[in-house]
């Protein structure tokens, strides 16, 4: 483990709970201090204040659900409890605060951008800004995991003991996410870990689809997925997948459903839907006059820049930028900066 400038690199490998006990070792003290704060920092964020004997239930649905189709993380999950010294509950709550915090109808200012495209020369690239509320940039990491009995090895950025956020395997598949809001979010395999386990398990683009159809996916989301031949996003709602291809320009996501057959079911409230449709409309715009061989920086440029990137307004409550990442998965390389993308400088993660 090393800690430099914002970003603490943790390198893990053997089964998933060596996985997990290395991880949680490396950030017990910071993940005790992140749920001694507010219960991981939930009641920050909501109208009520929530112990962890109010969210056992919910925590035990979920439990249940991802140990029924992802074992392997479920072990993993004990093993982050074990390294850092917390209740198994405890680390679990982690795992699942989105699907506890659920959504709600209040005013937003964005929460991800994302865009992805492959080029003639073979070199894919997916980017994209990490919008979110409770001031997580002070609880980044980036994963190395490399699972005993699997060549395929993961670089995944991760907030306050994640599994998985999103990131990129040494087989050239890269995944990224956007929040996007509807239908029934019940008990089930949270987005971030259903990412982790596509990096985990899937060579390829075509290989990541047919797992998730197979996933019983907690919440709505979309999800865009690149790798040498194919860039895409595929939109989640009430257990049914919709996917676009990228065209030769690739194509960009933000926080409203794009697909027709998803689209009347959007429930992103107004003030936050024209954030979205005004930073989709700058994302496709940006990345046409990207040049074909764009390098990491010229990502980093659009990405720095409003309305793409969010600022700090002072409220924990309320989303911002807290990183950008400019994602190569030919070359496995992962770029990283750490909070406003606009003050800080790019660190490279390379498998």
């Amino acid at each position: 483990m090393n800690t430099a400038d914002g970003i603490t690199f943790i390198r893990a490998g053997g089964t998933p709970r060596d996985i997990g006990r290395a991880h949680g070792r490396a950030l017990a003290a910071p993940l005790r201090a992140f749920l001694d704060d507010g219960l991981a920092r939930l009641n920050h964020l909501t109208a009520r204040p929530l112990t962890l004997p109010d969210l056992l239930p919910t925590v035990s649905a979920h439990r249940a659900e991802v140990a029924a189709a992802l074992p392997d993380l479920a072990e993993e999950v004990a093993g982050l409890a074990e390294g850092a010294g917390i209740g198994e509950d405890e680390a679990w709550l982690l795992q699942l605060r989105r699907e506890i915090m659920g959504y709600s109808k209040v005013p937003t200012a964005g929460d991800c951008t994302t865009w992805a495209r492959t080029t003639i020369d073979g070199t894919p690239v997916l980017a994209q800004t990490v919008d979110l509320n409770g001031n997580l940039d002070s609880h980044i990491a980036v994963l190395e995991t490399a699972r005993a009995g699997s060549p395929r090895r993961s670089l995944v950025l991760s907030f306050a003991g994640l599994l998985g956020y999103l990131g990129l395997n040494s087989d050239g598949l890269a995944v990224g996410l956007n929040l996007v809001l509807g239908g029934t979010w019940r008990p089930g395999v949270p987005p971030y870990l259903a990412i982790r386990h596509l990096l985990d398990h899937a060579g390829s683009v075509d290989e990541a689809l047919k797992i998730l159809a197979g996933l019983p996916l907690a919440s709505s989301r979309s999800l865009m997925l690149c790798d040498p031949e194919r860039a895409l996003y595929v939109e989640h709602l009430d257990g049914e997948l919709r996917v676009r291809e990228a065209g030769p320009a690739g194509l960009a996501h933000t926080n409203h459903f794009l697909h027709p057959d998803f689209a009347p079911a959007d429930e992103l409230n107004v003030f936050a839907r024209n954030s979205s449709v005004r930073r989709l409309r700058a994302a496709t715009d940006g990345l046409a006059a990207l040049r074909g061989d764009a390098d990491a920086e010229d990502h980093f440029a659009l990405l720095a820049k409003e309305p793409l990137r969010v600022p700090d307004r002072g409220d924990i409550r309320a989303e911002r930028t807290v990183a950008a990442v400019v994602m190569h998965p030919a070359a496995g390389r992962l770029h990283v900066r750490p909070g406003d993308p606009a003050l800080s400088a790019t660190q490279v993660f390379s498998l």
